[in-house]
C-alpha cells in the first residue's frame, strides 16, 4: 500500500510523533492506521511524544571543572522523586563532564539516551540550560554547587582575573546565595532600568515627596534596585560592609554562570 504525506501528517497529529517515526510505523504495518497507532503504542514512542507537552520544571544541575573550564548542565523532570534518582543524577553528571572537555556541542551525544529515558521513567525529560566557561590567561575558574536530596538544584561557575581559587570559590558561593543578573550595571538592559525608574517615580510620587526631592529619591531607590541584581554592587554575604567589587581588590570577573532548578 502507497504510503502519502497526508497519511504521515494524519498519524503525526493523532500519535504526537516525528515524521520520520509515524512514516515507520505505516511501513511496519503496510499503511493501516489503527495498527500503526498500536505500533507506535507498543514501541512507547507516541506516548513519549505526548509527555513532551508536559510541565517539567523540576529536574538536576551538576557542575564540573576541568582544567582551565567548567560546564553547567541542567536536565529537566517532572517530578523531584525522578530528579533525585542516582541514575538521573549519574547522566547529568556525565553530561557535564563530556561538556566541559569538549564543549557544549557534547550534549548531542546523548540523543539516543534521552529517548530512551523518556521512554523508562515516563516524563518529559528534555535537556534544559547548558553552559561552558574558560579561564584565560592570569584567570581562575572556580565552581560551587548546592545539593538538595542528592541531586544538585542551584550550580555556579566563575571565572576571576588576577585573583586566587580561593577568592573565586568565595564569589561563587556568593553568587549560589545572591543569584544577581548581571556583573556590571552597564550590563542590564536599557529598557529595563528605564521601565524601573518609571515605576519607582511613580511610587514616589504616590507617597507624596515633593517634585524637588524626587531625582534623589529615584536615584537613591534605582541603586538599591541595582544593587539586587548586578554581582560587583552587592554586599558580600559573608562580610556585608564590604561590596563585592572591594572584595575583589585588584582583581576582577571575567565571567559567571548560574542555573537553579525551577529558576
Amino acid at each position: 500500500m502507497a504510503i502519502t504525506a497526508k497519511d504521515v501528517q494524519t498519524l503525526r497529529q493523532a500519535t504526537g510523533v516525528g515524521i520520520l517515526d509515524a512514516k515507520r510505523a505505516l511501513e511496519e504495518n503496510n499503511g493501516d492506521f489503527d495498527a500503526a497507532s498500536q505500533w507506535l503504542r507498543v514501541q512507547g514512542l507516541a506516548s513519549a511524544a505526548k509527555r513532551t507537552d508536559r510541565e517539567n520544571s523540576e529536574g538536576a544541575v551538576t557542575v564540573v571543572k576541568d582544567g582551565a573550564h567548567a560546564s553547567i548542565v541542567e536536565l529537566k523532570s517532572e517530578t523531584d522523586f525522578v530528579a533525585k534518582s542516582d541514575a538521573f543524577v549519574a547522566v547529568v553528571d556525565d553530561m557535564a563532564a563530556q561538556v566541559a572537555a569538549n564543549g557544549e556541542d557534547a550534549i548531542a551525544g546523548f540523543k539516543d539516551q534521552l529517548e530512551t529515558m523518556l521512554t523508562t521513567l515516563k516524563e518529559n525529560i528534555e535537556v534544559g540550560r547548558v553552559v561552558r566557561l574558560s579561564a584565560g590567561a592570569d584567570e581562575v575558574i572556580e565552581t560551587y554547587l548546592h545539593q538538595q536530596a542528592g541531586r544538585g538544584v542551584n550550580a555556579v561557575a566563575v571565572v576571576v582575573k588576577g585573583g586566587s581559587s580561593e577568592l573565586a570559590h568565595d564569589i561563587a558561593v556568593h553568587i549560589a546565595f545572591t543569584k544577581p543578573s548581571f556583573l556590571r550595571r552597564e550590563d542590564v538592559p536599557a529598557a529595563e532600568v528605564d521601565a524601573e525608574r518609571a515605576t519607582i517615580e511613580e511610587i514616589s510620587r504616590n507617597e507624596g515627596k515633593p517634585d524637588a526631592a524626587l531625582p534623589k529619591i529615584i536615584e537613591g531607590r534605582l541603586n538599591g534596585w541595582y544593587k539586587e541584581r548586578v554581582l560587583l554592587e552587592q554586599a558580600y554575604v559573608k562580610d556585608e560592609k564590604q561590596t563585592i567589587t572591594q572584595l575583589l581588590g585588584s582583581a576582577s570577573i571575567t565571567a559567571f554562570a548560574q542555573v537553579v532548578i525551577g529558576g
